[in-house]
């Protein structure tokens, strides 16, 4: 049995670690994107933010999704 728990709590710590190493890169690529975007044409400043603040957060979201289901898994451990 201590081996299967000890493969429960990797594969926790595989789908936290992939959930946010996924979503730095998502999150960094799409700040990158919209920063640039701005500085290419700063009237289009106000048109960017609410559309990037809106897919930073659903990036985050799916980080939490990550987390959740990994707490999920290690209750299986429990």
């Amino acid at each position: 049995m201590e081996n299967t728990t000890a493969f429960v709590v990797l594969a926790a710590a595989f789908a936290f670690a992939s959930a946010v190493i996924g979503g730095t890169m998502a999150q960094g690529k799409a700040a990158s994107v919209a920063l640039e975007g701005i500085a290419r044409n700063p009237a289009a400043a106000e048109k960017l933010q609410t559309p990037m603040i809106l897919a930073l957060a659903l990036i985050e979201s799916l980080v939490l999704f990550g987390f959740g289901i990994a707490f999920l898994i290690l209750q299986k451990a429990a």
